[in-house]
């Protein structure tokens, strides 16, 4: 019982001083793009749970709710905001921008 003490104790300590490498330029614009992408994700996530909740408080007044409103001093909910479409967020140190490329010849063109 002691030896396996010892040796999960040395195991912790050694694994408490690994270092990870450093992450490259790419890797770093995959996490950024990724958490871009979950972010996008949680607002379309949050649009669906509001309209959800819509239709189920009209639903509650229309049938359960004999004909009651919430009173007008009640403070009014914000309505349900789409986020859109995703799109992706463009890194400013791409190397090859749209200004930067060539145009590429029609076909048939001549040189």
């Amino acid at each position: 019982m002691m030896k396996s003490l010892i040796t999960l104790a040395l195991f912790a300590a050694c694994a408490a001083q690994a270092k990870l490498p450093v992450p490259t330029e790419e890797q770093k614009a995959a996490a950024a793009a990724a958490k871009d992408k979950q972010a996008w994700t949680d607002k379309v996530a949050a649009y669906k749970l509001c309209l959800a909740q819509d239709r189920v408080a009209a639903y509650y007044f229309k049938t359960k709710g004999s004909g009651k409103k919430p009173s007008a001093t009640a403070t009014p909910l914000p309505s349900c905001t789409d986020p859109g479409p995703y799109v992706a967020q463009v890194a400013a140190t791409h190397e090859v921008g749209v200004a930067d490329a060539k145009p590429v010849p029609a076909a048939g063109a001549k040189k």
